[in-house]
């Protein structure tokens, strides 16, 4: 009896630890910084010049800072889930709610609305070495339905 109840304890252990692993090394995790030149921003949308994707408890905090499209700065907050569901933001005049949705270990789609209503949406693409990655966004800006492709590197954190 003892032998099987310290082999559970035993395999509990080792799935609680594989849970934490996985959670520290998804390859979202860190700290983003925008790429202008390799980019392709629409001028009548904002720009995201940083982006930092944190574990905070059992939830992931998103901390956006940039510009808006009048070039005013901007410094957005996001804790949620990468589940689909819309969990509120925090400083982001055009929206109020945002949700992401994992669709595999390097890809992500993310939705804003504002009262309800979709503003923009788009996917996120880390690549596979995880050094940089791509967000294509669309949204509208009045009637005319605008893109945005912007390209980040991964800031290394100093040893």
């Amino acid at each position: 009896m003892r032998n099987k109840t310290f082999g559970l304890a035993l395999m509990i252990c080792f799935l609680a630890t594989g849970a934490c692993f996985a959670k520290i090394f998804d390859v979202q995790i860190g700290t983003w910084k925008l790429d202008p030149a390799k980019s392709t921003l629409n001028r009548d949308m904002g720009r995201n010049d940083k982006v930092d994707y944190e574990w905070s408890l059992n939830k992931v905090k998103v901390t956006i800072s940039g510009v808006d499209a009048h070039g005013n700065p901007m410094h957005s907050e996001w804790r949620g889930k990468f589940d689909g569901k819309d969990y509120p933001v925090t400083g982001d005049p055009a929206s109020d709610m945002r949700s992401y949705a994992k669709v595999n270990d390097h890809t992500l789609n993310f939705a804003a609305k504002k009262n309800g209503q979709t503003v923009y949406n788009g996917v996120i693409v880390v690549a596979p070495d995880g050094n940089s990655r791509t967000v294509t966004s669309w949204g509208m800006r009045g009637k005319k339905k605008v893109k945005n492709v912007a390209v980040y590197n991964k800031v290394k954190l100093l040893r």
